[in-house]
């Protein structure tokens, strides 16, 4: 699971994802959720309010391995994730609301993710240790907020140079997000370490899949009237963040034991995924 060129490929199909929203994004859009106090309201309520709370629930009802309840638990202190705005352009969704829901989702992982951390580690037996906000800081705003600001910059002292680039970066960024699913299908067919995390258990593959459905309907109900504004909290609240997850395992030694079940819940999230963004976007242009 080391293997440079991957972590590599993630981190640069990443950048490219946020540093394209950052050159086409105006920076009053990526503010725009601060401005429906409502929707906002109801986005927290279902990423960090009622989708951690079914995790709790779920680690209550499962006989669930430590490794397994840290990883579930890491992922559920985890909102924000980078690629959010990709999956949920491909849903058919708002990508001005996405964009700014998923930045702010970021913004709060500062906070949320070491303290839900903690709570957890009160209730239950996990294998890593507390997370410091500097760490969860300094991941963050490599991975998520430099981008952006980059190509804020762009747009502000440079509007020609952003406009030039706009589409080239838009189809770089969509030629590595698809080089980086078609590595995770071979990887994952091709490697005896990745095919085992398949082996999960079936309380654990049971207790992945309730979270990936809880975090769909969540999202749908609370998402308000405006199906593509449902459809991107939806996505929102299933693509967790799992490079910020597997840079808290990462902390610890005993905790990176739960690195196979946040890759599972990457590979069963998208699995379930993909049907809904088919139905929702279907859904969508029926309706207009």
């Amino acid at each position: 699971m080391n293997n440079i060129f991957f972590s590599g490929l993630i981190t640069l199909t990443i950048f490219s994802l946020m540093l394209t929203i950052g050159v086409n994004e105006p920076l009053h859009h990526l503010g725009s959720v601060w401005r429906q106090r409502a929707t906002l309201l109801r986005s927290l309520l279902a990423v960090v309010v009622l989708l951690p709370a079914i995790v709790v629930a779920l680690l209550w009802v499962f006989d669930l391995s430590p490794a397994t309840a840290t990883g579930l638990a890491v992922l559920a202190a985890a909102p924000g994730a980078p690629l959010t705005t990709k999956r949920a352009q491909m849903a058919g969704a708002d990508l001005t609301f996405v964009s700014s829901l998923q930045l702010t989702l970021a913004m709060l992982a500062v906070v949320f993710t070491p303290l839900a951390l903690a709570l957890f580690q009160v209730l239950f037996d996990l294998t890593t240790e507390r997370v410091a906000m500097r760490d969860v800081i300094r991941q963050v705003a490599t991975v998520t907020f430099l981008p952006v600001v980059i190509g804020l910059l762009l747009q502000r002292f440079a509007p020609k140079v952003a406009a030039k680039v706009s589409a080239p970066l838009q189809m770089i960024a969509n030629g590595l997000f698809a080089l980086m699913a078609i590595t995770i299908v071979a990887l994952l067919v091709a490697l005896p370490d990745f095919r085992a995390l398949l082996a999960v258990g079936w309380q654990a593959a049971s207790a992945i899949i309730i979270m990936v459905i809880a975090a769909l309907i969540l999202g749908h109900a609370l998402g308000g009237p405006k199906s593509t504004q449902r459809s991107a909290l939806a996505i929102a609240n299933v693509a967790r963040n799992v490079g910020l997850a597997l840079f808290v395992l990462g902390l610890t030694e005993t905790a990176r034991s739960s690195i196979p079940t946040v890759l599972v819940y990457a590979l069963l999230g998208t699995a379930v995924a993909v049907p809904y963004s088919i139905w929702t976007k279907r859904l969508d242009q029926h309706q207009s």
